[in-house]
């Protein structure tokens, strides 16, 4: 119990980034009623933040699949990714296809919903 005898709240840190770790928890450790939780111990509460860089192991999309799902989350259209890439309107189709396959999508719109809401890419 805190001082003012309300529970405290135990939170846990999951964070790729050490630096930020560090700094996080240094900022959070003076919060009266927050104790950061040890490791193993069961927390109320969890801040998470992976490496954006780092793609999840279960989806393994190429340099290029990743760019054009970059811009098919701006909106852009099949003929704007062919210009922006200089690659060709088959190409780009060939790219999405695969994305939708990877991500196990039903449309544009669903890849990059799935593609966001799995930590591929940041909206």
């Amino acid at each position: 119990m805190s001082k003012d005898n309300a529970p405290e709240i135990v939170l846990a840190l999951e964070i790729d980034d050490h630096a930020l770790t560090d700094r996080l928890a240094a900022l959070l450790g003076s919060v009266a009623g927050l104790r950061l939780a040890g490791p193993g111990e069961q927390a109320a509460a969890t801040i998470v933040a992976r490496d954006p860089r780092v793609m999840p192991d279960d989806i393994a999309l190429t340099q290029r699949e990743l760019d054009v799902l970059a811009l098919m989350a701006e909106g852009a259209s099949n003929k704007m990714i062919a210009r922006q890439l200089g690659i060709s309107v088959h190409t780009v189709k060939f790219h999405v296809g695969s994305l939708l396959d990877k991500l196990d999508a039903t449309g544009r719109t669903d890849a990059v919903a799935h593609a966001a809401r799995r930590g591929v890419i940041e909206l």
